[in-house]
């Protein structure tokens, strides 16, 4: 009896780690080689000199499928597992940031809000959604 409930015990267990790991950590990265290849500039900061940020967001997300997405009016916001795409009016155009999600959730903040979880509150895990379970 006690060896069946242990084997039962040890068969869930297993489960619910494959359950857990099982979630990609790829494939939510932002496509930074790609958006370096698309647009224009340097990285961190990128420009499209003709297409609006709705536009440029669809392109973007279009390519590699965002976590989320923040629409502030003229701005557009995209969560990614360990980074945020912040595209912002620009001369015409847009202008395309690509900064790691602690310093582009402090930068942004006033605009993210509590959308997204806040990296400096011990409620944050990191890594974006499905990390660490």
């Amino acid at each position: 009896m006690k060896t069946a409930r242990l084997i039962s015990v040890t068969m869930l267990a297993t489960v619910a780690l494959t359950a857990c790991a099982g979630e990609p950590d790829d494939g939510n990265d932002a496509p930074r080689s790609w958006i370096h290849q698309e647009y224009d500039g340097v990285g961190p900061i990128y420009t499209d000199s003709s297409d609006k940020t709705s536009k440029v967001a669809k392109e973007i997300d279009g390519h590699t499928d965002a976590v989320d997405r923040i629409d502030d009016g003229d701005l557009v916001f995209l969560r990614y597992r360990d980074d945020i795409v912040a595209i912002s009016p620009y001369k015409g155009g847009s202008q395309i940031e690509v900064d790691d999600y602690r310093n582009g959730h402090r930068r942004w903040r006033s605009h993210i809000r509590n959308v997204w979880p806040d990296p400096e509150s011990n409620a944050f895990r990191g890594g974006g959604p499905g990390s660490g379970k």
